[in-house]
């Protein structure tokens, strides 16, 4: 196992070096003149003069591998730049926001496997009843409503129609409530239908076959079994979900005013604020390759195969 780790970890180089060109690169093929943005956050007339002057305070006039080559350097020493708005570091300022994402997330998580594991497990269970005609129900309203349009929904029924939750800000785990639950309904739709797809196909395997000859109990064929087996291609799929949480956690994060860094990167985008936003982006990617190595890694703990055939 301990091979197989190192092994997934060797990949990551390549993969981190090459999210850091294509973030570098993406920002420089963006519209609009760094140096010009900087001035007019500054509150100083871009004249010719004055952008030629930040050009080289900002190492703009350099040749763009020479400015990546510094920038990847800084980055590698956590030192993102100056943001043009607040004139802070940038790593301080992520460092700000980021927890309230991040938290944000893991309740979305955690709402997300409580909810649908337990559904997908008995609507495979009892396939064709009441529960499982109600579970697709909720699965096909779940995945064809708009995140943004449901967090409206949210909102006006149970903060302004029966007044139980708090509309907007991050304070209690009241607050907490509706921005969670918005970012989570769509996946609980989705993992609580691939749950019982992939149980229903386990359940028809000769494994379990083969354990019900032999006497196993039914609760230990599915619960060290069927359910073992069946939870690789949600654990799979799970690793692309997270990264994509936090994605999606900026536009809850705009309907709910929650100080996180959604409102951060929108705010950075609409002032042209070039550290932040590389930065932002440059995070998130890091983000999503270290959430598949983790599910490399679950998947390998599942599948004793799979981690057999990856030292190989």
């Amino acid at each position: 196992m301990i091979w197989f780790i190192v092994k997934r970890l060797s990949m990551l180089i390549p993969i981190l070096f090459g999210i850091s060109l294509l973030t570098f690169l993406l920002i420089r093929l963006a519209p609009g003149d760094p140096a010009e943005a900087y001035l007019r956050l500054s509150h100083i007339p871009p004249t010719n003069q004055a952008i030629q002057e930040m050009n080289v305070k900002l190492g703009l006039d350099k040749p763009l591998i020479v400015q990546y080559v510094d920038w990847l350097g800084k980055v590698v020493r956590l030192d993102f730049g100056i943001s043009y708005v607040s004139k802070q570091p940038v790593w301080d300022e992520l460092m700000l926001y980021f927890p309230a994402t991040l938290q944000l997330t893991i309740t979305a998580v955690i709402l997300t496997v409580c909810i649908s594991v337990p559904i997908g497990i008995f609507s495979a269970l009892y396939k064709g009843g009441m529960f499982d005609h109600l579970s697709r129900i909720l699965s096909f309203v779940g995945a064809s409503m708009p995140t943004f349009w449901l967090g409206f929904l949210f909102m006006y029924f149970f903060s302004i129609k029966l007044d139980l939750l708090p509309v907007v800000g991050r304070g209690s785990l009241a607050h907490l409530v509706l921005p969670s639950l918005t970012l989570a309904f769509a996946y609980i739709s989705t993992y609580t239908r691939l749950l019982r797809t992939s149980m229903l196909e386990n359940l028809h395997q000769p494994f379990v076959f083969y354990a019900r000859v032999r006497g196993l109990q039914e609760r230990v064929i599915i619960g060290r079994h069927v359910l073992k087996m069946a939870l690789l291609p949600v654990v799979t799929a799970f690793g692309m979900t997270i990264g994509n949480m936090l994605t999606g956690a900026f536009i809850v994060e705009s309907i709910f005013a929650w100080p996180g860094l959604g409102r951060f990167f929108v705010s950075a985008l609409s002032h042209r604020d070039y550290p932040a936003v590389q930065s932002c982006i440059l995070l998130m990617g890091v983000i999503f390759v270290v959430c598949n190595l983790l599910v490399d890694i679950a998947y390998g703990l599942l599948d004793p195969r799979i981690r057999w055939k990856g030292e190989r």
